[in-house]
């Protein structure tokens, strides 16, 4: 038979101030506004401008100036006053947002000037700009007109088109938001509005399943007790329902029908979606209001059939508008670098743009008496029938003029479609990415996210991966294996077996959702109770399990219509486990509103009122329960991370029970669990009334109120009995071990930041194969700045002694070749917080630069960032940070490449992030195989685009010299615009997506074939030296061959200047065929179909007469001697690079090149036992 004991039955003066004060709490006493993703997880801490205070990584920071702020009364000028239904009294003072929202860019009039605004940003830009202002001027014209600004104008026009499509979408989609409909109330009726029609002050309706319009304060819901429950899906990507509370005194107006009037006073907007400040004056009472009292745009109501609301925030000032901001824009490396020989060839630009100048200079000095008789300067004409004297503009202008005429002739040695071209290959490799079933998760149903396309290249270079432990390399879904009570370990497995506790509720039977293995002696003697002392000390640990937490029971149906499941809703997979294993031993929480908990103890129902309550937060690292019992006794549960729990234990009682309970957590810990210590205090009246009045005084507070409570909570969490400890599993993730293997063969360090404890990062670090037996361990734990000094200074000389030692004994002769013995430093964050604040910081790098492994334990979000920074600031390698929660977004914006992991922590990580996937196995994917094509493809295209138009402009130049330095050419205005958009444009983009240098199967097999691109092999200055001569020669044989076999011939300008355009085409389209890997009918396509092409234009061009109309190319192509020269010039040009390509593959082949025969070749040496030897990683 069930009975529900109620703490209320008895009354005494007590409870009557209990009962009270209940009022004015805050639901479920709203504590602490902190996010909690775990009891070693901490809030999110972003880089907020500072002024000019210097970030400091390690600080654990003061709260000094938020609690002498809180002292102070809010004004009227510092806050926001929203009358309660009075929306025209709230917006007389000043017009607040309206609820329209805008995620769009641009307006109609604004896209044009604001578009080229950005896209001028590109300094190419704004150099093609003011080449095509210059020939605009007659007296630089070499161009047509409209023909020089084209090229320009194309590729403006094409970034505009895309822009205008993305933004398009954004605009149809907030559209369809702003019209959206709610229920708003109007003259004592709820009426129909447009979302974008709300205003602050108004007060909303919102159904079960519908989305909240704007962030509103809750006022009332259908549940007697004020509680609603909402998912943050949209908002933050998690699926757990979180509870959200209306204050008694307007929960109980609206369900009496009275008209509720009143005046909230609430900090400005902000974007910190996990925090929220304000008082609400009612009837002249001041209540408090907190984080739990307001729910934001975006989230939907869930298992609460209606919910009241009054707005206080209404669209772009929501938080959720005020989060809309996208991953930190990142340059890739490769961009980068690339500008530096950008700069190069601008230095070679005005060398031949010099040369040209002086030579013209010295001619016209020497032609000066000439120049009147001589066509490139006689510009005569006769009005009239009077003769005018030539264009001449003097000696020194003419200079100038023909210094600005090859600067224009010659612009495009600046490759202006390299960029647009860069663009459409990062998408193509994008979508490869996406569409990759490696990066698919199963689980989740989802597939790699590409958020960031300018930076896939540096997936290729990645030296240093920073990780996450808890959701990243585990799976982030915890189990409850064992306890320790009262200094009795109960971890035995043997004993141990899956069992499933139900419960008779109004003739239906109710059962947990998930099942916990239980320990059969643990069980037995928690049935007992009372019944011994042993019994009673079970009870207190299993009912703060039970009610320490912040879950919410949802029922749900089953297909058996007599049995319904109990699924625990919590923000914290860690509450989730504690919560069903307190079910699985008989204590099952079965209800929680604003006030009180039932939990089911062994089939009697318990209620207990919830008087306070204190949620985790990563200064105090634990949470806190005040519970009233039936004979009005008052109990406080506390639960966290055991050094914090520790600090605060009665040590002068039950020591031996201590010293247990230390011992089990570190067996526990030593086995990979987490753990978590669990306390008890009892409460008498004069304890409880203090603590009220503190609470109440610190909630009121509307600046620093966060502080304040953490003091509060901070006095009362003290004295604590230890009841005993936790330890839950958290399992490595499928593959993880394999792929942390595959990645240290690649040559990529593997740090893992994790706010564990020592011993479980150690043994998560062993099972994963981060650390393994033949490594020597470095330990840096210290309490203070000289002994951490010390510390350091002593791993140093260890590090350095184990090198030279490891030298000597396996290399006697003192070869270069000595491998040193692996190191594994591992650092706890209380070290942390005194190196990364002082000039410590460069001997901690020199230490890890000598390291295989580096492992920090109990680091906070900021040390996280800091880590990064340390390695990023001294060091030119690239970095990668992987996590999974908002604790990783400041690791993630910090390091080159952030990697966001779609787990249980929600998706702040996500958002943050330029590329998102669903598992940490995923990394080598990405990085071996897509990494690595990326960097190769998109090094050798950087290159090509040099050469194709190098090659161009030095035909263009080799003609001038020949031409009286006048910058005529030969080659048709009409060619040089299209050889770099038709001619040879799209056969670049076709090879940078498609081809591959490897096989997947060959990149995964052979890690260390990732090492090209940490050695910067694809790109780099001597790669770039050697295409730039190879063009040089090329250039020459291009335009010397034609030029000598026609030597005294009559061919016409427009005729050879075909046959230069022709030649180079086909000529840069062969080269690329020369490096092409993988053929496929795409590329084929691209490249013949482009030398197709070039004909086809060139004779339309020669036939069209508002073009050319010259028909030079059918003059020219009738002579034999045409098709003589387009075979000398391909061979000529050619041949040194087909020489020279065969002696360095044949007699000095690289890993890559080797890999590739053997890949080619079916792998007959690797089928036969034979291996692939490479060079060694750094």
């Amino acid at each position: 038979m069930d009975t529900t004991k109620n703490p209320s039955g008895d009354s005494s003066n007590f409870e009557s101030f209990m009962h009270n004060s209940s009022s004015r709490r805050s639901a479920t006493a709203m504590s602490i506004q902190s996010r909690s993703s775990g009891w070693n997880s901490t809030r999110e801490v972003t880089f907020a401008h500072s002024g000019s205070k210097p970030v400091r990584y390690g600080s654990k920071g003061a709260d000094s100036e938020a609690l002498s702020m809180s002292q102070r009364e809010i004004s009227d000028e510092d806050a926001r006053l929203i009358y309660i239904d009075d929306p025209e009294r709230t917006n007389q003072r000043f017009e607040f947002a309206g609820n329209s929202i805008r995620t769009g860019k641009y307006s109609v009039f604004t896209f044009l000037p604001r578009n080229l605004f950005e896209q001028f940003h590109r300094v190419a830009y704004v150099y093609f700009l003011i080449i095509a202002i210059l020939n605009q001027l007659p007296q630089l014209a070499v161009f047509g007109r409209g023909v020089s600004i084209l090229p320009l104008a194309f590729v403006l026009l094409v970034t505009a088109v895309k822009d205008a499509y993305e933004d398009w979408r954004r605009h149809r989609s907030d559209k369809v938001e702003n019209n959206r409909l709610a229920l708003v109330l109007v003259d004592g009726n709820f009426q129909e509005k447009k979302w974008k029609e709300i205003r602050v002050g108004e007060i909303i309706k919102i159904s079960a399943n519908e989305a909240i319009p704007c962030d509103f304060v809750l006022l009332s819901t259908s549940d007697p007790t004020g509680v609603a429950y909402v998912q943050t899906l949209n908002l933050d990507g998690e699926s757990n329902l979180k509870t959200r509370y209306a204050k008694q005194e307007t929960q109980s107006k609206f369900h009496d029908r009275e008209r509720v009037s009143g005046l909230i006073k609430c900090e400005k907007p902000n974007r910190n979606i996990y925090g929220f400040q304000a008082n609400m004056d009612i009837e002249g009472k001041r209540l408090s209001l907190g984080s739990s009292n307001i729910i934001l745009r975006g989230c939907e109501l869930k298992n609460t059939k209606w919910a009241l609301g009054v707005a206080v925030y209404c669209g772009r000032e929501t938080k959720a508008m005020l989060n809309n901001s996208g991953a930190p824009s990142k340059r890739s490396r490769l961009e980068t670098r690339m500008n530096s020989e950008i700069i190069m060839l601008s230095v070679f630009l005005v060398a031949l743009c010099t040369v040209t100048s002086v030579c013209a200079a010295v001619w016209l000095k020497r032609h000066k008496n000439e120049l009147n008789l001589l066509p490139y300067y006689r510009k005569l004409y006769f009005p009239e029938g009077k003769e005018d004297n030539y264009e001449y503009y003097g000696w020194g202008l003419e200079i100038l003029f023909t210094f600005l005429m090859s600067v224009i002739v010659y612009q495009i040695m600046i490759p202006i479609s390299l960029y647009i071209s860069m663009e459409l290959v990062r998408v193509g490799q994008a979508y490869f990415m996406i569409k990759d079933s490696r990066m698919y998760d199963e689980a989740t149903n989802s597939r790699f996210q590409c958020r960031a396309l300018n930076i896939n290249e540096d997936l290729g270079q990645i030296k240093y991966v920073f990780s996450d432990k808890t959701g990243t390399l585990t799976e982030n879904k915890m189990e409850f294996q064992c306890a320790s009570i009262y200094g009795v370990d109960y971890s035995t497995a043997e004993a141990s077996l899956e069992y499933e506790q139900a419960v008779q509720v109004d003739g239906k039977v109710l059962k947990p959702k998930m099942k916990v293995k239980v320990n059969q002696d643990l069980l037995q003697l928690s049935k007992s109770r009372f019944a011994n002392v042993e019994g009673k000390q079970i009870y207190d640990f299993f009912l703060a399990l039970a009610a320490c937490n912040t879950i919410v029971p949802i029922i749900t149906e089953t297909s058996d219509p007599a049995v319904k499941l109990i699924d625990y809703q919590g923000e914290s997979p860690d509450e989730q486990a504690l919560a069903y294993a307190a079910a699985a031993y008989g204590f099952m929480l079965i209800e929680r509103t604003s006030g009180h908990i039932v939990v089911d103890i062994h089939g009697e129902r318990h209620r207990f009122n919830v008087l306070g309550l204190h949620e985790f937060d990563s200064d105090r690292k634990r949470m806190s329960v005040i519970l009233g019992y039936s004979d009005n006794s008052v109990k406080l549960f506390v639960k966290g991370a055991d050094t914090s729990m520790l600090s605060v234990i009665d040590k002068s009682s039950n020591k031996g029970i201590i010293q247990a309970t230390e011992t089990h957590l570190h067996s526990y810990s030593s086995l990979g669990l987490r753990t978590l210590v669990i306390g008890m205090r009892d409460l008498n009246a004069s304890d409880f009334e203090q603590w009220h009045f503190a609470f109440e005084a610190a909630s009121t507070a509307l600046i620093g109120r966060a502080a304040l409570l953490r003091k509060v909570a901070t006095n009362v969490e003290n004295n604590l009995c230890i009841l005993g400890a936790t330890a839950i599993e958290d399992k490595l993730q499928q593959g993880v071990p394999e792929s942390i293997e595959s990645l240290r063969s690649a040559g990529i360090k593997v740090w893992v930041l994790t706010g564990d404890k020592q011993e479980t990062a150690i043994s998560i670090g062993y099972s994963s194969k981060l650390l393994t037996n033949s490594m020597t361990q470095i330990i840096i734990k210290s309490n203070n700045r000289e002994h951490c000094r010390r510390s350091l200074h002593d791993a140093l000389v260890m590090s350095r002694k184990n090198t030279s030692a490891s030298g000597v004994a396996n290399y006697p002769e003192g070869s270069s070749d000595a491998i040193t013995i692996p190191i594994a430093l591992i650092i706890d964050g209380t070290s942390l917080v005194y190196i990364l604040d002082n000039e410590l910081e460069e001997e901690l790098f020199q230490l890890a630069s000598r390291c295989s492994v580096v492992l920090c334990c109990r680091v906070a979000p900021l040390q996280k960032a800091g880590i990064v920074a340390l390695v990023k600031n001294r060091t030119a390698d690239m970095t990668l940070a992987i996590g999974d929660g908002a604790n990783d977004v400041s690791m993630i914006q910090m390091a080159d490449v952030g990697v966001g992991i779609s787990g249980q922590e929600g998706r702040q990580a996500v958002m943050a992030s330029d590329f998102a996937m669903g598992q940490f196995r995923f990394l080598v994917p990405l990085l071996l195989i897509h990494g690595h094509w990326n960097y190769q493809r998109l090094g050798y295209m950087i290159l090509y685009n040099f050469y194709r138009n190098a090659i161009f402009v030095l035909i263009l130049f080799w003609y001038v010299l020949f031409t009286a330095f006048t910058l005529t050419t030969a080659i048709n205005e009409w060619s040089s615009m299209l050889y770099s958009i038709i001619y040879t444009a799209i056969p670049t983009i076709v090879v940078g997506i498609l081809d591959k240098d490897l096989s997947k199967r060959t990149l995964l097999k052979y890690p260390q074939l990732y090492g090209a691109g940490q050695r910067q092999e694809a790109y780099n200055n001597k790669l770039f030296l050697f295409t730039m001569a190879d063009t040089l020669w090329q250039s020459i044989v291009v335009f010397f061959v034609p030029f000598i076999a026609y030597w005294g011939s009559t061919i016409d300008v427009a005729s050879i200047g075909d046959l230069w355009t022709i030649s180079v085409v086909i000529l840069v389209n062969l080269h690329l065929a020369m490096d092409v890997i993988r053929w496929n009918w795409i590329a084929h396509a691209a490249i013949w179909g482009s030398i197709i092409a070039t004909f086809i234009c060139v004779m339309v061009i020669d036939v069209i007469p508002a073009l050319s109309g010259s028909w030079a190319i059918f003059h020219a192509a009738s002579n034999g001697l045409f098709w003589l020269c387009l075979l000398g010039i391909v061979i000529a040009a050619l041949l040194p690079r087909f020489v020279v390509k065969f002696i360095h593959q044949y007699y000095f082949p690289s890993d890559i090149q080797i890999s590739r025969e053997a890949d080619k070749f079916g792998n007959q040496r690797v089928n036969r036992g034979g291996q692939i030897e490479m060079h060694p990683t750094r």
